[in-house]
């Protein structure tokens, strides 16, 4: 059947074409074969640099700990075995809870904190680093935004074909039809690059000099942490997108069986490694606030806010926030500069963001200076009333912030006035009762079982989870100096901002 177009139609489609036609196809450096890319490497390397710097503000670096330079090191040993080397590869380790490891376009890799308390030689963390620079140098990052754009394109173009023929229903129609193949295309695709990016840097390590197996035990004692803290939460979260990790575990032992090590000494053996991961803090870093209950502290800023008891909470490294169960209400606490007067403080920022002020006060917070205001704002087009009180500290201004939509403000502004009442210094039995968890090493005695060096050495992990952290059964019998992971508990120190080894 021929369409007729009308002239707009088709200068349109023709546009469409020649975009796809000027992208053309280039040879992905993995695979070797041709590849529609809408994106070329120094887009990819602007994006990176960009998203660098924004992981740098919301999530943290760890900079001066030694583990910093020794995952350097592997990375640019793995690097130069990469089919992609036309920018400096950069390796980080990221300040995060969560066993991850993620990349972004030109080169930038991160390892969590989190993760590193789970390898147990370095070739196993050799592998990871491997994955990542598998995703980089496999241009995973512009397949999916050309998959996502190309899936864009063919449902305007579709939109504007049905639009012609058939009248604004069949465009609506066709539209959605191209929404929801484009889902389940980028959700197919990003199993099938993880698959892609674990042969890659099973790959890159055996090249490197390192063991092939180490890839298949580290997702073994992944998968064995993830079950042992429940399939909830951000794990699940994180590896809803993968392939099951026992997929996983089982393709890269038998790829393990096909792939020869280059003769290769490591960087540093076991000991050599727990040396440089000595100290690392384990779990929550009370430099960044705990929470207890609902009860937000902060050491190093010396304050403390009750959220509501029911609530969950959330503390992240620029904010810390709280949400209604109903979903109805927020209530957040920022840092708002260095400002030392919360009237002026407050004023610039309902100027900067256009609030409409219906009541003000200046209320006395426990005697902190303060500025409240409340008033309306419209945010995607719903029209939100909040709640917002500065307070003056010796750090800078404490912005809490309380919003809802207009039709609950009532219910809620008694809990966001008497969150924003709560907040005051710390208790002096509060400052000195933070707690941390560092990684330690034990050497095991002559005959010792792990159930008696978890008891001898205090550790704070429980005796399953040191047998899943170390790859190593409960009823092992452990070999005479043999050097087990632990998790010390100890009094919080705090040490200047950047230098903590966190």
């Amino acid at each position: 059947m021929c369409l007729l177009l009308s002239d707009k139609c088709l200068r349109a489609v023709l546009g469409l074409m020649a975009l796809l036609v000027i992208a053309g196809c280039t040879v992905n450096p993995v695979t070797g074969r041709s590849e529609l890319v809408l994106m070329s490497t120094q887009q990819e390397m602007e994006i990176g640099r960009q998203e660098a710097a924004k992981v740098s503000t919301t999530i943290g670096l760890i900079e001066t700990a030694p583990v910093v330079s020794y995952v350097d090191q592997i990375g640019q040993r793995l690097a130069v075995q990469s089919p992609r080397r036309e920018f400096p590869y950069e390796f980080h380790v990221v300040d995060m809870i969560e066993p991850n490891a993620f990349a972004l376009p030109g080169g930038y890799i991160y390892i969590s904190r989190g993760l590193l308390a789970l390898v147990n030689s370095e070739a196993e963390l050799a592998s990871v680093i491997g994955h990542e620079i598998g995703h980089v140098a496999a241009r995973h990052a512009a397949q999916r935004q050309t998959r996502v754009t190309g899936v864009g394109l063919l449902t305007v173009l579709g939109t504007i074909l049905a639009g012609s023929s058939g009248g604004e229903q069949a465009a609506e129609t066709a539209s959605q039809i191209g929404q929801i193949a484009s889902a389940g295309l980028i959700a197919a695709y990003s199993r099938d690059q993880e698959r892609e990016a674990d042969a890659v840097g099973q790959q890159l390590a055996a090249r490197a000099g390192y063991e092939p197996i180490a890839m298949a035990k580290f997702l073994d004692t992944l998968e064995k942490y993830t079950k042992l803290h429940g399939d909830s939460g951000a794990l699940a979260d994180y590896f809803a997108s993968h392939p099951a990790l026992s997929e996983r575990v089982q393709t890269s032992t038998g790829r393990a069986d096909q792939l020869s090590s280059a003769a290769q000494p490591p960087i540093a053996d076991r000991a050599g490694m727990l040396a440089r991961l000595n100290d690392l803090i384990v779990g929550n870093d009370p430099a960044h606030g705990v929470f207890k209950n609902k009860l937000f502290l902060h050491p190093r800023l010396d304050l403390a806010l009750q959220f509501p008891a029911t609530w969950p909470v959330v503390n992240q490294r620029t904010v810390v926030a709280g949400q209604s169960s109903d979903g109805q209400a927020l209530l957040t606490m920022h840092l708002q500069g260095t400002a030392r007067d919360p009237r002026l403080a407050g004023e610039e920022f309902i100027r900067e963001h256009q609030l409409r002020v219906n009541a003000s006060t200046a209320p006395n917070i426990h005697g902190y200076r303060a500025y409240q205001i409340a008033g309306s704002t419209t945010a995607q087009e719903t029209q939100l009333d909040v709640l917002i009180t500065w307070i003056e500290t010796p750090t800078g201004i404490v912005r809490i912030t309380g919003a809802t939509p207009l039709a609950s403000f009532n219910a809620y502004q008694g809990t966001f006035r008497n969150a924003a009442a709560s907040f005051r210094a710390l208790h002096e039995e509060e400052r000195t009762a933070f707690t941390e968890l560092r990684l330690r090493s034990v050497a095991a005695r002559s005959s010792e079982s792990l159930q008696a060096l978890v008891k001898r050495s205090n550790d704070r992990w429980s005796l399953q989870e040191t047998a899943v952290v170390n790859g190593l059964p409960v009823s092992v019998a452990l070999r005479p100096g043999e050097l087990i992971k632990i998790t010390v508990e100890q009094s919080y120190r705090p040490v200047a901002s950047g230098s903590e080894n966190r």
